[in-house]
């Protein structure tokens, strides 16, 4: 009877855990708002931003709240967050910790795609400002070229996948041909590009959340909670292929229907995001791993502890790049790729087995 209140108490003690993580990680996203909002070029204090929020205080302050920070924000929240789950499903899928869009070169193909609208179209142009000497002159049609190149190499590695019968291997396999061979696309296309159009591809390659706006903001949270809501309602049928294809089978789990759906939305999450804030590295191999060592594996938790664990990741980054070298801002993707490539080496050095 002791050793049944033990195994209770200690379950018990496992839960608050996770309780108490997400009500820290809610909290600390909380603060790194408001740091987000108070640090810039411009001064802000506190009563300016509840004035603001109000509806009150001066045109410039509320350009600069509404407009700039409070947008740019929330971006990083909402990709950050897409970005974690969607690389924590990922690796459950994939059944190896290394999982992410960078594995299925998604990523790769986004990149070639924003480089072919920028050469071929020429969506790239010089602007006149010294502060923005370079820019996608035609965002939208970029990102719609980085989103349709993605969701070609989604689509390929379902179907080549659906063809092997899903086997993990065959999916990270054609993730790495695909990704080596739209890598070898852009440089092509970049040895053909003039100095201002290549400027341009490392600009958009950059990755920067600020260049999103209110309704593409919108659009992506959507899009975003929609994929969450479906990844956290087949959290059970995730913990089983943790166990093996095998047991999950055994379990009644559809598992190739399962994997391929995880994998499609996943890749559509992805896609999508890195079509409107550029390629963003790491932050979907790093988050999950964070909560998956504070919190273990249980899908039902990892995935939205994954999500704010990313949101928090991507708006500390953003916030940071910032204000380091203000008033030059730093892209985004610098810092998350420091934090990132150390963890990546830590895995294959270290060899964990986390399944």
């Amino acid at each position: 009877m002791n050793q049944q209140q033990q195994i209770i108490d200690e379950y018990q003690q496992h839960q608050n855990k996770k309780i108490w993580l997400t009500i820290i990680l809610i909290t600390l996203i909380a603060i790194a708002v408001i740091w987000s909002l108070l640090s810039g070029s411009v001064e802000i204090s506190v009563t300016n931003i509840i004035s603001v929020l109000l509806g009150q205080g001066s045109n410039k302050l509320q350009a600069i709240i509404w407009n700039i920070r409070l947008p740019r924000i929330l971006t990083a929240v909402v990709a950050g967050s897409g970005l974690a789950i969607s690389g924590a499903v990922m690796q459950s899928m994939l059944r190896n910790p290394l999982g992410s869009p960078y594995t299925l070169g998604i990523s790769h193909a986004a990149a070639f795609g924003a480089a072919f609208s920028i050469i071929i179209f020429g969506t790239g142009s010089v602007h006149s400002s010294s502060a923005d000497a370079v820019l996608v002159n035609n965002p939208y049609f970029t990102s719609g070229a980085a989103f349709i190149c993605a969701m070609l190499t989604t689509l390929i590695i379902v179907a080549v996948a659906k063809y092997r019968n899903a086997a993990t291997e065959t999916m990270i396999l054609t993730g790495v041909a695909l990704g080596s061979l739209f890598t070898a696309g852009t440089t092509a296309l970049q040895y053909f590009g003039s100095d201002v159009e290549i400027a341009s591809i490392v600009f958009w390659t950059f990755g920067d959340v600020g260049r999103v706006v209110w309704s593409e903001l919108g659009f992506m949270s959507a899009l975003v909670l929609g994929g969450s809501i479906y990844f956290i309602y087949h959290s059970w049928n995730y913990n089983a292929l943790d166990s093996g294809d095998e047991t999950a089978k055994s379990l009644g789990v559809a598992v190739d229907k399962v994997r391929l759906g995880g994998m499609f939305v996943a890749s559509l999450l992805t896609s999508l995001i890195v079509s409107l804030v550029g390629i963003i590295g790491f932050v979907g191999l790093v988050a999950p791993h964070i909560v998956r060592k504070i919190s273990g594996g249980d899908e039902k938790y990892l995935l939205p502890l994954s999500a704010l664990m990313g949101g928090l990741l991507l708006l500390v980054s953003d916030t940071a790049a910032r204000t380091i070298l203000a008033p030059i801002v730093l892209p985004v993707g610098i810092l998350t790729s420091f934090l990132g490539v150390p963890l990546f080496l830590y895995l294959i050095i270290k060899g964990r087995k986390y399944w």
